[in-house]
């Protein structure tokens, strides 16, 4: 859903923290260097929403500053960054904030001459077919003028160029849109890559001017069909493409579309499954179940649903499978949605030794992700402990709020099924983050029950809190493969948190000399 525009493994590598501050609510905590802070940021920013400490507004200035900073330490970083979040992490809005906002930096000057361009920066960000239009709503918001530099322009025209497509056109360029297609092509002039590419042009325009003849010929075959179905009577068109469901591939119908033409039954979910994308059957499987759709055709959902390359591939968060198994009435989609979490869920490694994970289940936790959705910061955290214990590691997941509890887990048991259970008892120990200081020190990992060395790491994940006493841990590594070079400081960490937004933005950092950590796997001091 548009932000702006409105109507294999992962890298490895650690993440640094860098001097000595307080957290929101006051607490000690670690401060970090302007890339590891970026990087974690990024992560798990949603823009333009509000969290449990900071407005949307807030967090989006913020957001912006540190891409700024970032830029100018080491503009290349931030480039190499752009295809990560976007590509590997999937974060849509924040990948074009970050690459619009580097390249403003850069045209300010606030960056050494780096060796990866603009243009590829920009282009690297777009990889669907309204991102374009993104880009340039963004670009106006923040800058008053659609006017765009050289390379910004290069870019999106790079991206415009291979992202336009027949299909794309019948998909995105909708008519209450605030940025039409046709504009991004007048705005980035990109070149055509062929001659239907540039009849395709002259359609969006056509289109975008209301033009009184939208010229379609015969080098856009799938408009060309489009157009002939179109013409048809409502009543009668559904019949026709549901006599030969291959009309519907070779008119470019979406499931939208179809839906328009009548009520979604049975007939009409078996003839449009085959050509609706995984995201898309994810979060239809209520609809099926209450359609009646046959279990052969249910099958073939499950088994796309069950294939890792096409979860890779479709890029959802492995919530989006746990938010399904919610909403999906009948049990037997419960094993597909399972190897469908597991498959998204695959860059977890499989840590030797046991493990302590710690997850807050505080207020702040069951905050909704984002303002549209149901699924709560808690909810992931129980998610991803348990989908960690299900590589094969010995967990131990406790949660904590004024109190901490232990949860068992079952050897083999299922994740989505678990991480209900988990979620089942938030609210157990309370609604803070209050917990009574121990002696000896050792604060929430004493409280939890971290004892080295039979405990070979703690795995904190919490989005707020209190982290006001400290644990006796030597170092941390944060799995990037070579984004940042190797540290291996041995300090004490202090801050319970690792999901970058604990320290408060309006607070200065109060540095001591040496204190230094890199943030991930946590490992015990002697």
């Amino acid at each position: 859903m548009s932000k702006f525009a409105l109507r294999r493994r992962a890298p490895t590598g650690p993440v640094t923290t860098d001097g000595r501050t307080t957290t929101f609510e006051g607490g000690a905590a670690f401060t970090r260097d302007a890339r590891s802070d970026l990087f974690l940021f990024a992560a798990v920013n949603m823009a333009g929403e509000d969290t449990y400490y900071e407005q949307a507004g807030d967090r989006d200035r913020r957001f912006r500053d540190l891409v700024h900073r970032a830029t100018a330490h080491d503009p290349d970083w931030v480039a190499r960054f752009v295809p990560y979040l976007r590509g590997e992490m999937g974060m849509r809005s924040a990948a074009i904030v970050v690459a619009a906002e580097s390249a403003l930096a850069r045209k300010a000057g606030a960056a050494t001459e780096p060796a990866v361009p603009v243009r590829k920066m920009v282009a690297d960000a777009l990889l669907r077919a309204d991102e374009p239009a993104e880009f340039i709503a963004y670009w106006k918001a923040r800058t008053g003028t659609v006017t765009l530099p050289g390379g910004v322009q290069r870019g999106v025209a790079d991206a415009v160029a291979r992202l336009y497509t027949e299909r794309a056109a019948l998909k995105y360029d909708g008519v209450a849109s605030a940025w039409r297609m046709a504009d991004v092509v007048a705005l980035a002039k990109p070149s055509p890559v062929g001659p239907w590419q540039a009849d395709l042009f002259d359609y969006l325009a056509d289109r975008r001017w209301k033009r009184a003849t939208v010229r379609v010929t015969d080098r856009l075959p799938v408009l060309t069909a489009y157009r002939a179905a179109m013409a048809m009577p409502p009543a009668e068109r559904r019949e026709w493409f549901l006599a030969d469901p291959d009309r519907l591939g070779r008119a470019g119908m979406t499931w939208e579309q179809l839906s328009s033409l009548g009520a979604m039954d049975a007939e009409a979910w078996a003839a449009i499954v085959p050509r609706m994308g995984l995201m898309a059957l994810t979060r239809n499987l209520r609809n099926f179940d209450e359609a009646g759709l046959p279990d052969e055709i249910a099958g073939q959902v499950a088994a796309r649903l069950s294939d890792p390359e096409q979860v890779r591939r479709s890029r959802q968060f492995p919530y989006r499978f746990l938010s399904a198994y919610r909403a999906a009435p009948s049990l037997r989609w419960g094993h597909a949605l399972e190897q469908a979490l597991l498959g998204s869920t695959a860059n977890i490694p499989a840590l030797p030794g046991r493990t302590l994970v710690l997850v807050d289940t505080s207020a702040s936790m069951r905050t909704p992700v984002s303002a549209r959705g149901q699924v709560r910061h808690a909810d992931i955290g129980a998610l991803f402990a348990v989908a960690l214990a299900a590589r094969g590691c010995q967990v131990d997941l406790v949660g904590f709020a004024d109190g901490a509890f232990g949860h068992r887990l079952r050897s083999g048991g299922s994740v989505l099924r678990q991480t209900e259970e988990f979620t089942a008892r938030i609210g157990e120990v309370g609604h803070g983050t209050a917990l009574p200081a121990p002696r000896p020190r050792g604060g929430l990992l004493r409280h939890a029950g971290f004892r080295p060395p039979g405990h070979g790491r703690a795995r904190p994940v919490g989005v707020g809190g209190d982290p006001r006493h400290g644990a006796p841990l030597r170092r941390q590594h944060h799995r990037l493969r070579g984004l940042f070079a190797r540290h291996r400081p041995p300090v004490p960490l202090r801050d319970r948190r690792v999901l970058g937004q604990a320290v408060h933005p309006g607070r200065p950092a109060q540095p001591r000399p040496g204190r230094r950590v890199a943030l991930g796997t946590v490992t015990p001091a002697p």
